[in-house]
């Protein structure tokens, strides 16, 4: 998904003119209210406050710049939350969708506020880092300026590299749990090869030889600097420890931060439960059709046997142009644009995850997004390493979910919302939760046409999501081990080795990769309550268009919007 959090707001019409309507910069808008007044000037001092993340939405007057993370900078950043907060709640919304906006960017707000203070990531968590600022890649994949523009951008981020990596190296407390170092240790050192290895080699091209010697002086820098900071983490390893739990009640301020979900624990977890429940009953009698007598994890291991030809980048490939005309052929959603999604190999230092996409920011256009695939670890052994590779139907579900009608469908819609707000910010729960629900939506639309082994595939991809979601209520508020953690993953939800080991350390530093399942169930109980008075199936396409419309708030705002509740009601 574009780079956490992002969001979108608007109207419940999800209309085609709608969606075609061009993003405005702030100075676009004329005659504005108070409203839109400070709603643009919060973005622009957030901009200012997090450069990293002006330019991934496509600001590119940011360009160059990293985000102050020395503890005068975090203290500015806690203070215009907060700020931001007891302002936007007097400044007056006359509109329904003013207020829904304002909402919208409180909660925004809050959920920012709980990562670097409640949780206090800055101080705890090198992946707070790893998500917010160092990735270099807007410069080398994106194509939004001349080369040696993006060259001389790039050089000047890398020259501001250093000075962040010793904030970074302050701010990291150790002990740290192992998973933590682990995890930091790989993504720094992964930065600094992508620094001086293939980000350098994008610019070969550039027929300049200072802008080459200066980019290539500044990379070694910046390369150096992560290095020795990938070090310090390697270093923690001796002395880590196992305190990564958030606590029961941190981890509910979190849902009601983040995602506004005020539901119980038990309750959550409950629910979790019961699509665990629901899914592996289906596996069962997917696999008694597909491999007659056979156990299901030896039914899932024969389904994922059939291993990509060319490998999975190549078969992504294929499968792209599939699904978008089967989304078209079923009705299902609106395709807004002619933006493409191309597949890459994901990059070393982003590897912590099976697959992703990059789409471009709303202030960008005619930019391609990238379709992340990873290769498994080369550290691992080879059974391992060939498990990791998913078979042919397990790979047609992550494209459903990265790409059609998943991420890449998804942002198409957010960065055409006719909220400038709407088009920045997408949130976890409702990217994530968007993409997940895609993967089951399209099996019950058709996809596959009742094939048992293609059903695996998409079973297999929702049991991942459904132990992430109890693993991820287990590490923080449980006590569970990360052990037990990869024992649920092979155990309940029949994943391979390598993807049970790193999905259980994921879970110990990304303690929102609930929001997949969690997301995926308000939706289905969204789309169940609104098209009831709607046509049913028949409703599939509005209801998708509409939801999409919004861009990506927090669920329980866009169910209050759609079906007209004072507050949102019915959420599990």
């Amino acid at each position: 998904m574009r780079k956490l959090v992002c969001a979108a707001l608007l109207l419940a019409t999800g209309t085609a003119d709608a969606q075609q309507a061009a993003p405005a910069t702030p100075s676009a808008s004329a005659a504005k209210t108070r409203w839109a007044q400070f709603r643009d000037a919060y973005i622009e001092q957030l901009f200012r406050l997090d450069p990293g993340f002006a330019v991934y939405q496509g600001r590119h007057d940011f360009d160059g710049q990293v985000q102050d993370w020395s503890p005068a900078g975090l203290k500015r950043l806690g203070d215009f939350y907060r700020r931001s907060i007891a302002d936007a709640r007097r400044t007056p919304a006359t509109t329904a969708d003013e207020r829904f906006e304002r909402d919208y960017l409180v909660k925004v707000t809050e959920g920012r506020l709980f990562w670097l203070e409640d949780a206090d990531q800055p101080h705890a968590n090198p992946q707070w880092y790893v998500s917010n600022g160092l990735d270099p890649n807007v410069y080398v994949a994106r194509d939004y300026a001349p080369v040696a523009d993006r060259a001389r951008a790039l050089t000047r981020f890398l020259r501001a590299v250093p000075a962040a990596a010793a904030n970074i190296r302050a701010n990291l407390k150790t002990p740290m749990p192992l998973s933590f170092a682990q995890f930091g240790a790989a993504a720094f050192n992964g930065f600094a090869d992508y620094y001086e290895g293939d980000a350098v080699h994008a610019f070969a091209t550039v027929r300049d030889d200072r802008i080459q010697r200066d980019l290539k002086a500044a990379a070694a820098s910046a390369a150096a600097a992560m290095r020795s900071l990938g070090g310090s983490l390697d270093a923690a390893r001796r002395s880590a420890n196992a305190a990564f739990p958030l606590g029961a009640a941190r981890f509910q301020r979190m849902l009601a931060a983040t995602e506004g979900v005020t539901t119980p624990l038990a309750a959550l977890e409950a629910a979790g439960r019961a699509d665990l429940a629901r899914n592996r009953a289906a596996l069962v009698a997917a696999c008694a059709q597909f491999a007659p007598g056979a156990t299901v994890p030896a039914c899932v291991d024969r389904m994922n046997a059939d291993k990509p030809a060319n490998g999975p980048v190549a078969e992504a490939r294929r499968q792209i142009p599939v699904l978008r005309q089967f989304v078209l052929d079923k009705d299902l959603v609106t395709i807004p644009g002619t933006e493409k999604a191309l597949v890459e190999e994901a990059p070393p230092y982003m590897r912590q995850n099976a697959a992703y996409i990059d789409p471009p920011g709303p202030f960008e256009h005619g930019i391609p997004s990238i379709y992340y695939i990873a290769p498994p670890d080369p550290a691992w052994d080879k059974a391992t390493r060939d498990a990791f590779v998913v078979g042919v139907d397990n790979l047609l579900f992550t494209s459903v979910h990265e790409v059609m009608p998943g991420h890449f469908l998804q942002f198409l819609h957010a960065n055409r919302s006719p909220s400038l707000f709407g088009r920045i910010f997408v949130g976890y729960a409702f990217a994530e939760g968007w993409a997940h629900y895609s993967e089951e939506m399209m099996w019950e639309a058709g996809l596959g046409a009742g094939d048992p082994k293609v059903h695996i595939g998409q079973l297999s991809n929702a049991l991942l999501r459904d132990c992430r979601f109890l693993s991820a209520i287990g590490l923080h508020a449980r006590g569970w081990t990360q052990e037990q953690s990869r024992q649920m993953f092979v155990e309940q939800c029949f994943q391979d080795e390598g993807t049970a080991r790193q999905q259980s350390a994921r879970g110990t530093y990304d303690p929102a990769y609930l929001n997949y399942t969690m997301g995926k169930l308000m939706i289905r109980r969204l789309r169940a309550d609104w098209t009831a008075t709607r046509g049913g199936r028949a409703g599939w396409k509005a209801f998708h268009d509409a939801f999409l419309g919004y861009g990506g708030p927090p669920i329980p705002l866009v169910r209050q919007r759609m079906m007209g509740e004072a507050t949102a009601r019915a959420m599990f």
